[in-house]
């Protein structure tokens, strides 16, 4: 019996990450974080001094990079990365290196195989529901103002606010703007807006979906 196959997507710093380790644990089913699979790819590449516009040298990269994406830890070449993909300089680049059409090719690939091999799970990143997983179980697209990721992401790591909103505002044009796999909301997806809602308050509505729909007990 496989389990369901749930796919979050949004913006950067809507909680998705948050939401969907818990609807897992929740769930008891595998977590993927696809985010930190085009953080760990960036983070090799700036460690390479390569340019991570330059979209044949980063395609090499991709394909030649041992990575570990677990869910307490990204480990990039034997190295604990865990902390340098979430800091200034990944966030600064990681948008040009997932526009690349060639690395999001390859890291589909082992997105898919990733639940193929653990019969379902819980699935999060910019276009699980549209590429990745079309045919998931539940899609969910999780959101939240500019201003209240931005709160939260310097509560997280520091920083001014006002800087990190501008950084935000940014990053959801080049997300949505780019030509392969946009961020966008799939028509089936329900849209979950984080902004007034507390953490579990949104894993109660995601599982109350989850149950609504019965896809929590095998596909």
């Amino acid at each position: 019996m496989t389990g369901p196959i749930i796919a979050i997507d949004g913006p950067a710093g809507a909680g998705k990450s948050t939401v969907g380790r818990a609807v897992a644990e929740r769930l008891g089913v595998g977590y993927l974080d696809t985010g930190a699979m085009y953080r760990a790819v960036t983070f090799a590449v700036l460690q390479r001094g390569i340019d991570p516009r330059d979209e044949s040298a980063v395609l090499e990269v991709a394909g030649s990079v041992e990575m570990t994406v677990g869910e307490e830890r990204v480990v990039v070449d034997g190295v604990d990365a865990t902390g340098e993909i979430r800091g200034r300089e990944v966030t600064s680049s990681v948008s040009f290196v997932a526009a690349n059409p060639g690395v999001r090719s390859l890291l589909v690939e082992a997105q898919r195989a990733w639940v193929a091999n653990r019969g379902g799970g819980v699935v999060e990143g910019r276009d699980i529901g549209t590429v990745v997983f079309p045919d998931a179980d539940l899609k969910l697209f999780v959101t939240a103002s500019p201003r209240v990721r931005a709160e939260r992401r310097v509560a997280e790591a520091g920083g001014d606010v006002d800087e990190m909103e501008a950084s935000i505002i940014e990053r959801d044009r080049l997300d949505s703007t780019r030509a392969t796999s946009p961020l966008a909301v799939d028509p089936a997806a329900v849209t979950l807006d984080t902004s007034d809602l507390g953490i579990h308050e949104v894993v109660a509505a995601v599982v109350a979906e989850v149950e609504a729909r019965s896809v929590g007990g095998g596909r």
